[in-house]
């Protein structure tokens, strides 16, 4: 058994982009991007929230560290780390969504944070090669792979079209770059440096899709430590409940009482599981 915790990770400002309040100039720079507020859906929104991600560095890296994310979908990661004094390098092989996230971030972030961060044309499986210039030199390694890469369905057409994460996902669509990401996060994590892999169960074709347990088997199968399991909590909580409707695009609760039918489903929390590279090399693990 490892140590469980639960994180309070709610997002709860209707912008979902890396500063409440950004420039005049950089509102416009993120309309001539095509990025507004909304262009990603409510699910790639939240895969790594920007509270999560403040988590994560805050307590796996100090200042000046290097992070790196793979199956990146939103800036969420990259600002938090520049805003906290951190360097990031984000895994974006598709152009249009690499054009979004870019536009996010030069709208919420200083010209100095914007020098910490960057992002790579490289698919995750490939994150060895992508950084290449930084092999054994990362701090914390953060993804949040979508369900079909560990046991659930792949998508057959995009989900929301308007959202450049949904259109990524079809387009980079291979079979295992799970376990190929995995052994890539081995190589470019320093010793003693912490993989951070997300997974949200979610009910497919009439079944429960769970993919913590694969990820943990095959992290562990490379010689990863698994040493903490969190919960991270997406709603906020007002008092001793929790509050589902956290904002105006998360209705989801809403329908007619007369239905029989099931509620929609809400996201209300995301496993986060912890890895971590031994200092000293064990058998078995990855080379």
């Amino acid at each position: 058994m490892v140590p469980l915790t639960v994180w309070l990770c709610s997002d709860t400002t209707i912008d979902a982009g890396p500063a409440s309040k950004p420039s005049a100039a950089g509102r416009e720079r993120a309309t001539e991007g095509g990025a507004t507020s909304t262009s990603l859906c409510l699910w790639h929104r939240h895969a790594v929230g920007r509270e999560l991600a403040r988590h994560l560095i805050t307590t796996c890296t100090r200042e000046g560290d290097l992070i790196a994310e793979g199956f990146t979908v939103n800036e969420a990661t990259l600002a938090a780390a520049a805003g906290l004094g951190r360097h990031a390098i984000a895994l974006v092989p598709h152009f249009p969504l690499a054009q979004h996230v870019g536009a996010r971030l030069r709208a919420g972030l200083s010209e100095q944070e914007l020098k910490r961060v960057q992002m790579r044309p490289v698919r995750p499986d490939q994150m060895a090669r992508g950084l290449a210039d930084h092999l054994g030199d990362v701090a914390l390694v953060i993804a949040a792979p979508p369900s079909y890469e560990a046991g659930g369905y792949a998508p057959r057409t995009i989900r929301e079209r308007d959202c450049p994460a949904c259109r990524a996902d079809l387009w980079q669509l291979t079979s295992q770059q799970l376990g190929l990401f995995l052994a890539a996060a081995w190589k470019v994590l320093r010793p003693g440096g912490v993989l951070a892999v997300t997974t949200t169960a979610r009910a497919q074709a009439g079944r429960l899709i769970d993919s913590a347990p694969r990820v943990i088997r095959q992290a562990q199968g490379l010689g990863f430590r698994y040493v903490q399991h969190v919960i991270a909590l997406r709603v906020p909580i007002d008092g001793d409940a929790l509050v589902v409707q956290a904002g105006p695009g998360d209705l989801a609760q809403l329908r007619d009482t007369r239905s029989r039918a099931m509620p929609p489903p809400v996201n209300v929390h995301a496993d986060v599981c912890l890895f971590t590279k031994p200092r000293h090399r064990q058998d078995g693990g990855a080379r």
